[in-house]
């Protein structure tokens, strides 16, 4: 809706502006390079982020100052507050980190995006980067031809660089030229009405441009030409603050719940960093004044004093929001729960759309949402084998003995299927289709076909258990006590499987694959025990002969239910990291060597 809107708008604007003047045609020929610059930055950071980025991610958050760092750093480096915000909405939606580190990287990032201003008023404006330009387009068009995929990113980092000094050089001649036609200076309005409006004004740049970045490179250029005031200026990158957080909560229409409620945290921080900025506004320029001073900048030096403005209030946003993120992160999970409560079931909880741009992160995101499948599965398993989860709860290991049930509650596991499994099972293949084949290592690879195989097998484990459900009905109340022991066997030691596959998937073992071996084991001797048991029934002609049929059938199905899952849990409960998945598959049994 905001698109059919803005869209129009900006078009018509764009072209009654190259109908006024030519020299507009300058400056938003400028802004165009600069945004072309910046995609082709975050392209090639991408190209990157295969592994690198996301290992560094994983191992750089587990503390709030390794967020905030880590959220600079990447921001600076990359100077695209946006890449990262997506990347950290990624990586949160896949529960690759938790919601407090992911609001620290976002607080971070701001910090970062500060670094921008500094580069452009201090290098960009004093410098003709524009002979910097030419040689980064050359070198990075040269690199991407080339096929290595490194070297493609290196290509579209330096011909962003480029585009980037080239846009900013466009931007500072357009204003320039553009004062000797109409001198916008003259429409500059003080007190705090300007600050109001020149705030707005930053923030629909923002939205429109997606990048506060480029509104702050477009301040800065025509504060330096003398086309807005200083009071003004300061205005306008407030109002980048507070737009910029549209990018995120768009990165964020596709991302799960927690990835929601980071882009509201997001706002929520922009938004407050705001208010503060404007109703501080006055001690904010003394504050400035100082620093100004005792960093030696001249008083006249308006667009790097800008500079220390706009760090100077994100870094007290940052001061004041610190102390609050717990709180925060609290009052958006309790805010938010109905809607999680909602997508819960039928619908993917970690794959998105937003997390499939990053390999490592997809596989992440992937491998959680077949723990997903698995749990809406047990459900259906428990109800089906009338257990309830205290039952499992029981017994810590062996055999679970439980007495036959009194009578069953009516469930209708067909429709369960079709409503919990079905829908997320086709969520997850399509998910797996859609991922980009580009960028995708050989082992990672193995791991996404290992896990679409993964999810089949729960899917065959709740079909081999509709299978049973007739039966167990049938005869874990019937009058045949044999019957009715057999079946409750077939129950127990299901339950048992479900029991120590849910202890391994709540506390992960780093021996998991060895632990499924042995569980493996105990259940083709359990098969044995129990294929003695029915021959013995028949022999001694406690059961009819359609009640052996019955009973080898459903021992089959109760086996098939076990060996999915079993194949399943092999794959998700297995160790990420490639060296100890290494050992720990060279001590796995194979099928000959499990006694039976």
């Amino acid at each position: 809706m905001l698109n059919r809107i803005l869209l129009p708008v900006t078009l018509a604007l764009l072209a009654w502006g190259f109908w006024i003047s030519p020299d507009f045609k300058e400056i938003a020929a400028g802004v165009a390079i600069f945004l072309y610059g910046m995609r082709s930055l975050e392209e090639g950071f991408k190209a990157f982020s295969g592994g690198v980025l996301e290992t560094v991610l994983r191992h750089s958050t587990d503390r709030l100052w390794k967020s905030l760092s880590f959220g600079i750093a990447t921001t600076t480096v990359m100077q695209s507050s946006s890449l990262v915000s997506v990347i950290t909405i990624s990586f949160l939606s896949a529960g690759l980190i938790g919601l407090s580190q992911g609001i620290g990287i976002v607080f971070g990032a701001n910090l970062g995006t500060t670094t921008g201003a500094w580069l452009v008023a201090g290098f960009g404006l004093e410098v003709d980067i524009a002979a910097y330009a030419m040689p980064m387009l050359v070198f990075g068009m040269v690199l991407l031809f080339q096929t290595p995929k490194a070297f493609k990113g290196m290509g579209y980092v330096l011909v962003g660089m480029g585009f980037l000094f080239l846009g900013i050089h466009y931007m500072k001649v357009g204003f320039e030229s553009f004062k000797a036609a109409i001198d916008l200076s003259q429409y500059a309005v003080a007190g705090l009405a300007g600050v109001l409006l020149y705030t707005l004004l930053g923030t629909l740049a923002t939205v429109v441009m997606q990048s506060s970045h480029a509104t702050l490179v477009l301040t800065i250029t025509a504060l330096a030409a003398g086309q807005i005031t200083y009071d003004n200026a300061l205005a306008l990158a407030i109002g980048a603050n507070v737009g910029t957080t549209i990018t995120a909560m768009l990165g964020a229409i596709s991302a799960n719940i927690d990835g929601k409620r980071l882009a509201v945290a997001h706002l929520v921080f922009n938004v407050v960093t705001g208010i503060i900025a404007i109703v501080l506004m006055q001690p904010f320029l003394w504050a400035v004044d100082a620093l100004s001073s005792a960093l030696g900048i001249a008083p006249d030096n308006h667009t790097l004093k800008l500079a220390v403005f706009h760090t100077l209030f994100n870094l007290t946003g940052v001061a004041v929001m610190l102390p609050f993120i717990q709180p925060l992160v609290r009052l958006l999970q309790r805010w938010m729960h109905m809607q999680e409560r909602r997508n819960q079931g039928v619908r993917p909880r970690y794959i998105n759309a937003a997390v499939s741009q990053f390999p490592n992160a997809a596989l992440g995101a992937l491998r959680q949402e077949v723990l997903h499948l698995y749990s809406q599965a047990m459900h259906i398993a428990l109800r089906v084998l009338a257990v309830s989860p205290n039952d499992l709860a029981s017994a810590r290991s062996g055999s679970l003995a439980l007495p036959p049930p009194a009578d069953l509650a009516a469930f209708d596991a067909e429709a369960a299927y079709n409503e919990d499994i079905k829908p997320l099972y086709g969520a997850i293949i399509d998910f797996i289709v859609r991922m980009p084949a580009t960028g995708t290592q050989p082992r990672d690879a193995e791991s996404l076909y290992a896990l679409r195989d993964a999810s089949r097998n729960v899917v065959e484990a709740i079909k081999a258990t509709k299978h049973l459900q007739k039966n167990l009905q049938r005869y874990l109340t019937s009058t045949n006590p044999h019957m009715r022991t057999e079946y409750n066997a077939i129950r127990c030691r299901l339950a048992s499987l479900l029991r120590d596959l849910n202890a391994l998937m709540d506390n992960p073992d780093p021996t998991a694959l060895l632990a499924l071996d042995g569980i493996r084991a105990d259940l083709f001797a359990d098969d044995a025990l129990a294929g003695d048991a029915i021959q013995r029934l028949i022999r001694g002609g406690y059961i009819t002969p359609d009640m052996a049929t019955s009973l080898m059938n459903d021992s089959s199905y109760a086996h098939d239910v076990a060996h999915h899952l079993i194949a399943m849990a092999k794959v998700v409960f297995a160790p990420t990291e490639p060296l100890l998945r290494e050992l720990q598959e060279s001590l796995v049994l194979d099928e000959q060597s499990i006694p039976k």
